[in-house]
């Protein structure tokens, strides 16, 4: 299955509430990198044990670790979970760079140093989400 049908899938199998805002959110976010790569991480480790919930990514970027090594990863996820919906910006060094820029311009979320976790889309401003979109994906 292709990472695109896979997508799909994850999306059309959410509950319809969800899905109209994830599906939304898929738009908005391919719409704002053309042709981004794309990801899908099914939420399991190597031994197939579930160890998060599945997510999908967009773009890619390179993870330093403190150790010298590096990794490809997505630059923005959009995963859901038992309440909602959450958005990963990957690559945030300053753990405060997202509330202080976003949060309190954004609505109800929850917003940490790299997750922004809420309900339902109404719940946000869509300028602000839009513009949230465009910085996460502006990074390399």
């Amino acid at each position: 299955m292709t990472v695109p049908d896979q997508i799909k899938e994850y999306i059309d199998s959410q509950a319809e509430s969800k899905r109209v805002d994830m599906l939304f959110l898929h738009n908005l976010i391919t719409k704002s990198k053309p042709s981004p790569k794309l990801w899908f991480l099914d939420g399991r480790n190597s031994e197939n044990k579930v160890v998060s919930n599945p997510n999908i990514g967009y773009g890619m970027l390179t993870m330093k670790y403190t150790n010298g090594s590096t990794r490809e990863f997505y630059q923005l996820g959009l995963s859901a979970n038992q309440t909602g919906i959450s958005i990963y910006v990957m690559g945030v060094d300053d753990k405060k760079l997202l509330a202080d820029k976003f949060g309190k311009r954004l609505g109800k979320a929850t917003v940490t140093g790299y997750c922004i976790k809420f309900k339902s889309l109404k719940d946000l401003d869509a300028k602000v989400l839009e513009e949230l979109v465009k910085f996460a994906l502006a990074k390399k």
